[in-house]
Formats: structure tokens, sequence, C-alpha cells
């Protein structure tokens, strides 16, 4: 008789699965669990003290279960026959070429995956989709699932994440839901209730939501849609505010009190980014348009379009407040991943406005506590097309520091691009002494203190805030 109760294998170490089957691991000690990735060096950053990516609260949980039912492991192949379980959690990022290039999402690795366990397999296995995929995904899977050659028998189900980074350990430990959807058939139903009983040994059952395959998949792309309709709804009106005089915080504040509308998600910013809201509405573009519904479609783009403007706009703010040039000034930006608690720079707003101002000529200097240069880079090439080949005086227009006040230290103006906690702690009195007169400082999550900056001497410059200097009736 096996040790263990359940056996599951986990096809990618990436920002989910790792932090998922780390909690599983955690809160079922009965249940082995091994997370699989084709990647030697990503598996030796699971194995090592350094994890391959940040997130509060994961080293602990980590630690308190490798080697114990939580293992990585480059072995896929042997996984795959030892488990019960399959989960699919790999990467499916926007089509860059092709049929719906720019909108639709790519699922060679989901394909990929389905295909190594058809031809590994040589027992009947559970295979979760833990991927974000487009509707009807699932039917692909189970099709190449069923063209293997030795009657092996795969029921597949729907069982999409709902973290946000940075309190990913959180969010897993206490989730809001969590969703399952499978066939509704006896052994669908039955599969379905074995990945249930998982969850369920930490999560009340009340808010194990079961459903069949296709609304589970159709989900998680809608739950993204709304939240980032959402910040694209108030981003809208902090332009309104910037013209008019009215304060978008306290826009936020009004409307947020209403039941019906809530207070979460509506604080405006430069904008939104990350792995998901913009995959995942474009996917629901795509979607859309695949089907006919072309109004759908456009209402849908309309919040991608609005965040690429809040963006542009941010950039344009700082030319035009700084002489309308920044030609050879030496600007500080402080935070580079979408947002605080994270080093993930996957669309992250920073990137654009980076973009912008290297089009400006600006001489750009960036400290984030988490994020890389290496990073940084791979991802302006793959998302902006700017790469060292096609843009030699990357280096010498863009340094990375290590210390804030260096990054200040000179600097005419400084951006804050990510909502770190550190950077409301710093000696703002000594940074404006070391900076280029007059200094300003755009705020583009709206996190700082303005009214004790402008007592210092700063020009202040926020989003869907008033400017004291164009309106004199506040």
């Amino acid at each position: 008789m096996s040790e263990w109760d359940l056996q599951i294998c986990c096809m990618g170490a990436g920002y989910v699965g790792g932090p998922t089957m780390a909690i599983i691991a955690k809160m079922c000690p009965k249940i082995r669990v091994v997370v699989c990735d084709i990647s030697q060096n990503q598996i030796d950053k699971w194995n090592s003290d350094t994890l391959p990516i940040y997130e509060p609260g994961l080293p602990e949980v980590v630690d308190s279960c490798r080697g114990k039912n939580l293992f990585f492991s480059t072995d896929i192949k042997t996984e795959i026959n030892n488990c019960d379980i399959i989960f699919i959690s790999v990467n499916t990022p926007t089509k860059t070429k092709g049929i719906g290039a720019g909108r639709a999402a790519n699922i060679k690795n989901c394909e990929l995956c389905a295909r190594t366990i058809a031809e590994v397999a040589t027992s009947d296995k559970i295979v979760v989709e833990k991927s974000t995929v487009p509707v009807r995904t699932a039917q692909a899977i189970a099709r190449v699932l069923q063209c293997n050659d030795k009657g092996t028998k795969f029921q597949v189900l729907s069982n999409p994440e709902f973290l946000a980074e940075g309190t990913a350990v959180k969010d897993l430990m206490a989730p809001d839901r969590v969703l399952i959807g499978g066939q509704q058939s006896p052994e669908g139903l039955k599969a379905a209730a074995t990945l249930v009983s998982v969850y369920a040994n930490w999560v009340p059952k009340e808010q194990i939501i079961t459903t069949n395959l296709w609304s589970s998949e159709l989900s998680k792309l809608v739950a993204n849609a709304f939240l980032a309709q959402r910040v694209s709804s108030i981003n809208s009106i902090s332009a309104l505010c910037e013209a008019t005089g009215a304060d978008v915080s306290e826009i936020s504040r009004a409307v947020g009190k209403d039941a019906r509308i809530g207070s979460k998600f509506l604080n405006a910013s430069v904008g939104f980014g990350g792995s998901c809201f913009q995959k995942d509405i474009l996917n629901l573009v795509y979607l859309c348009e695949t089907y006919g519904l072309d109004e759908c479609a456009a209402y849908w783009n309309q919040v991608i379009l609005m965040n690429d403007y809040q963006k542009k706009r941010f950039s344009e703010k700082v030319v035009a407040k700084m002489f309308n040039t920044v030609t050879g000034k030496k600007i500080a930006m402080l935070g580079y991943a979408f947002k605080k608690d994270t080093g993930d720079v996957r669309e992250t707003p920073s990137m654009f406005v980076l973009r912008d101002l290297l089009q400006e000529q600006a001489k750009l200097h960036i400290y984030d506590p988490e994020v890389t240069r290496d990073d940084m880079w791979s991802e302006m090439s793959y998302t902006c097309g700017i790469n060292h080949e096609n843009t030699p005086e990357l280096d010498s227009a863009v340094t990375t520091c290590t210390d804030p006040y260096d990054a200040c230290d000179g600097a005419h103006a400084i951006l804050v691009l990510t909502e770190w906690d550190e950077f409301k702690s710093y000696d703002y009195k000594k940074i404006f002494a070391s900076m280029a007169k007059p200094a300003f400082i755009f705020d583009g999550r709206n996190t700082m203190d303005h009214a004790a900056l402008r007592d210092i001497g700063f020009e202040v410059h926020a989003i869907g805030k008033p400017d004291p200097m164009a309106f004199t009736d506040l």
C-alpha cells in the first residue's frame, strides 16, 4: 500500500505552478507533490535557498515541505507515470505572429504537455488545466490524450488560478473561491470530486465551486477582464479630474462607498501591467471576434486602449511639465516591477514610460528592490522590440542602481512607478538637496505624501490630482 493518499505532478515550475504546489504540499502532508520543468536551471533554483520568483512568505512554505512531500524535478516522464493527477501550468503567451497575432493566446505549450502525457502515461490519469487558456482548450487537450496507443483513459478538468502576485501565498491559503470545471458525466464528476477532496483539506466546501468545463475556462478570462475594466474606468476619470480640478482619490472614495460598486480596484495609476490582465483581455477580444461578436470585442478592447492611453499620458505629462524637453536630463525611476512585492516585469507600465523617455533622449536611472537588469531587458526586447542590437546606446542611456539615493542624486525628476512601501520612508529632504532644481516628482501610483513633498520644495504631479499651480480655487 502506498504511503501517499494521492500523488500529484505539476508540469511547469513558474509563477503559478511553484506556489500552488507548495501550498498543496503544505496543507496536504499525505499527498506527494512533484513540480516538474524542462529547465534544469529553474529546478535548481527551486531546490536552492534562492527561489526563482519573489513572493512574500513562499520561501518559508517551500522550506517546510521540500524533501518531505514536495519535490522539484526535471524527470517529467517518471513523475507522470507515478502520479494520479497531472496539473498543466505552463505559459500561454499572446501570439506574436500568424492568425490572431497580438490577441490570441498561444496554447502550444499546453498541447506539448498533453502529447507528452499521452506518450508516457501507462495508467489512467486526471489532467488539470491550471494555465489560463481560451474557452474549449480542454477539448483540444482531451483529443490529444485520447490518441494514445495504450488504451489509457484521461479525464480533463479546468482549475484556473486566481492569484495576485505579491499576495499569492495568502490567496492560496485563504482563497475567495476555488473553481473546478469538468465534464458532466459520471467519470467527469468523479474526477472533479477527487480534486475537490484535495482542496477540501483547507478550503471550506462552500468556497469550492464546480461547473462545466467551458464555464470554468471562461470565468478566468472574465474575472481578469472585469478587474482590468475597473482600473481603466477610474484611470479615464483621472484624466477628467486633472482637467477640472477634481481629486480622483476623493471620487474613488465616494463611488466606492456604494455597496453595489465597492472600493476594490478603484485606485488610479499609471496603468495596469503583469502577465494576466492584458493577455486575458486580448484573448477575450479574439474569442469574441472568432464568434462574430464584433461589438463585444470592441467593448473589451477599449479597456486595453484606455490603459495604453494612460501610460502614454503619463510620459507626455513628464515631458510637458519639464519645459517640453528631457533630452540629456537625468531622470530617476523608482520602481520597475508592475506592482509591489514582486519582481515581475511582464507588461509593466514602467517599461512603456522608459521606452517613451528613451525616445526623448533622457538619461534614466532605475531603482527597484527586486527587478534584475537582465529581466528588464528581456521583457523590453520581447514586448517593445528594443534591445542592444537595434539600440546600441541602451547601456549609456539606462543605468540600474542598487541604491535609491544614487538614482536620485543630480536628477531633474523622480518618477514613482511602483508602489513599494519603502519609497514612502526615504529622506526626501536629503534627496531634494541633491537634485537639480526645480526638482520634480511624478507620482504614478498616488502613494506619496504630496503636501509634505511640496513643503520641502518639490514640484509634484500625480495621477488624477489637481495641480495647485493650475487651480487657485481648490
